[in-house]
């Protein structure tokens, strides 16, 4: 099983030839960056690690951009590393290796609606939020909600889920095709507008939730939905997280097609009400969301209160209207920032394991009990409907022993979940942070087999070097 984590990263950098440095700058002019204060900006995110900037950040417009950085780096061997929108927990966009840093946040065009076809296409740089402002008049919306505000490269490239996934599943089933462009500096497209295909290889598939590990994603065509006729929202409280997740577990088995299924512990209520200004009983709690027409909507919510009250839940409360629902939710997606002033100055060693939905509640119980055994300030968030949690243990950055503690509990709480025949990782993806995990769970031959598809697509390891497995 997997040892704590060494958060001193052993930096090998392969420096950027002055040629290099000068082709981009006569390319690109002012958006080639070498500023200490961008280049810092580009080479941090939200994981407990430190590591040196890029190089330099080359902000792209287009995909002919990207080829044109790709292909140079290509040429002197030179990494690579996508920018989105840096929201990263695992380390992702940290540049280990030095290099430059490839932004993409200005490829941020809606490309093609096909509100017939319930299809778009968009640069890597839009948002998901974007999206859904741009497409609102259509009557169709994009449902993958990872809380971030997040660039749909990046949702891509780490294989998103988020708060709808238990209804309208991850971007591996959302993500149809994609352009892409791979170590050499050539631009292919994968997949097609259709529904399904069975045309050899699927490098979709190949490339969604590899990190920029192969290749840079410039452009997405996702499946849309239809807006629901009708959207409620409820908040259920328990008196102990076993009951919450109990009642999760319910629901599930009973076939309700609840859209929405979030489990915050005591902690996460505490400090939503502490940061949005709420009145939240301040105990585990269960935040849900339900879509279809006026009729559905009433059925599954009487469901699900009935379910509630069976397994202790009180203080259940509507919330009908746009706003309060609008209020509810961004409550929720502040919950990781909000977390992190629990205990101002911290750093946050999170997990986001996944398992059965059978094995919830000994998860989520065990998880708790651990975290509070070993006096770790702690909260724990859930898109528990899909059997996904994360708990993120705030430490003291300056206490080794606080690092230790934490990744012995995160090591516990995976344990735990691969044996139940779960994941290391739900939704954020290996990056630096779970890369012994990986081998845990996949295998040595699984992971050597894609170590050999990583040297095949990108023989001189320049595509985001480090992220996933060590080469």
């Amino acid at each position: 099983m997997n040892t704590a984590v060494d958060f001193t990263l052993n930096v090998l950098p392969r420096p950027m030839p002055a040629a290099m440095s000068e082709a981009l700058r006569a390319r690109f002019g002012e958006r080639f960056a070498t500023a200490l204060a961008v280049r810092e900006q580009h080479g941090r995110d939200e994981s407990p690690f430190d590591a040196p900037p890029p190089e330099a950040v080359v902000f792209c417009e287009s995909t002919e951009d990207v080829a044109f950085v790709v292909a140079a780096a290509a040429e002197h061997r030179v990494p690579v590393i996508p920018y989105g929108a840096g929201s990263s927990l695992e380390g992702h966009l940290l540049a280990v290796q030095g290099g430059v840093s490839v932004d993409v946040s200005r490829m941020a065009r809606v490309l093609r609606l096909d509100a017939d076809d319930l299809t778009v296409t968009v640069q890597a740089g839009v948002t998901r939020m974007q999206l859904n402002r741009e497409i609102k008049d259509s009557g169709l919306f994009f449902p993958i909600d990872p809380g971030a505000d997040a660039t749909l490269g990046g949702m891509s490239a780490t294989r998103a889920s988020g708060t709808n996934a238990v209804r309208y599943g991850t971007m591996r089933e959302n993500v149809l095709a994609l352009t892409v462009v791979t170590a050499s500096g050539e631009v292919i497209r994968t997949g097609t507008r259709a529904r399904k295909s069975s045309a050899g290889y699927d490098l979709t598939r190949l490339m969604v939730g590899s990190e920029g590990t192969l290749g840079v994603i410039t452009e997405v065509t996702l499946k849309l939905h239809p807006l629901p006729e009708s959207v409620a929202a409820a908040v259920c409280s328990f008196d102990d997280a076993t009951a919450a997740v109990d009642t999760v577990i319910a629901i599930i088995q009973m076939g309700v097609p609840i859209a929405r299924c979030e489990l915050m512990d005591a902690n996460a209520v505490i400090a939503v009400n502490r940061h949005d200004k709420l009145g939240l009983a301040e105990k585990p709690m269960l935040l849900m969301e339900f879509h279809g027409s006026e009729a559905s909507v009433a059925e599954q919510a009487g469901t699900v209160q009935e379910l509630a009250a069976e397994h202790g839940g009180t203080a259940f409360q509507w919330a009908t209207t746009p706003e309060e629902r609008t209020r509810l939710w961004t409550a929720r997606h502040h919950a990781f920032l909000s977390g992190l002033q629990l205990r101002p100055g911290c750093r946050a060693v999170t997990t986001d394991c996944c398992v059965p939905i059978s094995g919830l509640a000994d998860a989520v119980t065990q998880a708790l009990a651990e975290a509070e055994a070993a006096g770790l300030p702690h909260f724990i968030v859930g898109h528990v409907g899909d059997g996904n949690f994360h708990v993120a243990y705030l430490i003291d950055p300056a206490l080794p022993e606080e690092r230790e503690a934490a990744e012995r509990l995160n090591q516990q709480l995976v344990q735990r979940a691969i044996a139940a025949g779960g994941t290391c990782t739900g939704e954020h993806g290996i990056g630096l942070h779970k890369q012994g995990f990986l081998v845990d769970e996949a295998g040595a031959g699984a992971v050597a087999m894609m170590r050999q598809i990583k040297q095949a697509l990108d023989p001189h390891n320049i595509m985001n070097p480090g992220k996933i497995f060590a080469l």
